[in-house]
């Protein structure tokens, strides 16, 4: 026989009743672009919907941003990661508009994230380059990165060498650069995530996630996006020990953006 339970007695999955960090948030619209094989485009929209912005749906046929102000290129395997993972993605039309946007005077916030990662570098948004995972394996699992950078568009929230977790999945994560290239990033303070705890994926220098110059442009492999919501989140965080689900760390990621386009 079924027990009725008060209120205060059921067990929440997620509590959905928070309300946005600052109200203000609303007014800024992030664009997530789809590509034919993206998966994760609705977890991205909902980041940012969850951090208290407006998400707007962009298509990668589409011939113009729609006024948004900031870009978050999702996850997944865009055009099946034939030739190279964002190897074809990175000739969709919107592209352009978004390389153009990032290079601009203004420098449009955008952020990729994990196949948006391999996206940014075929553009030439982000240096390097993405290959097979060192052990020839997916990797899926919560995964602790280091904030090694915190001047970025995308990570004001957060404390230089703060630890947090989020959940990883890739095949084709390895980060990887010629050595002058290394040695640019890390003298330029251009490494924002270091992977902590081991290295899942052979990737040089241990990196999960680097920027441009002007810090308007972040790349990491993790998805921050999978950890925002208590019941949908990681098992763990950086912060001490979580219930089931309910690692949020990575929402910050969101929320920064958010602050940083409302200065």
């Amino acid at each position: 026989m079924a027990q009725n339970l008060t209120a205060e007695q059921t067990p929440l999955v997620a509590d959905l009743s928070e309300p946005a960090t600052d109200s203000r948030f609303a007014d800024v619209r992030v664009g997530v672009v789809t590509f034919p094989g993206t998966l994760d485009d609705r977890d991205a929209a909902r980041a940012v919907e969850i951090a208290g912005g407006t998400a707007v749906q962009l298509w990668y046929a589409d011939k113009d941003l729609d006024g948004v102000d900031a870009v978050i290129l999702p996850g997944g395997f865009s055009y099946g990661d034939y030739l190279r993972a964002g190897a074809i993605a990175r000739f969709a039309p919107l592209m352009d508009r978004i390389v153009d946007a990032a290079n601009a005077r203004e420098g449009m916030p955008v952020l990729g994230i994990c196949n948006g990662f391999q996206v940014l570098t075929e553009a030439h948004l982000l240096p390097g380059s993405m290959i097979k995972n060192e052990q020839l394996k997916f990797i899926c699992r919560d995964q602790a990165l280091r904030v090694e950078n915190t001047d970025t568009a995308w990570t004001g929230r957060f404390e230089q060498g703060q630890t947090i977790v989020v959940p990883l999945k890739n095949q084709d994560g390895q980060y990887v650069a010629d050595q002058r290239t290394l040695d640019e990033l890390e003298a330029e303070h251009r490494v924002v995530f270091r992977y902590a705890g081991g290295n899942p994926n052979g990737s040089r220098n241990d990196i999960a996630g680097i920027t441009n110059a002007r810090g308007n442009v972040v790349g990491l492999m993790p998805h921050p996006e999978h950890a925002v919501e208590p019941g949908f989140g990681a098992d763990l965080s950086g912060s001490g020990p979580v219930q089931m689900r309910q690692g949020t760390d990575g929402l910050d990621v969101f929320v920064s953006a958010l602050g940083h386009l409302l200065r």
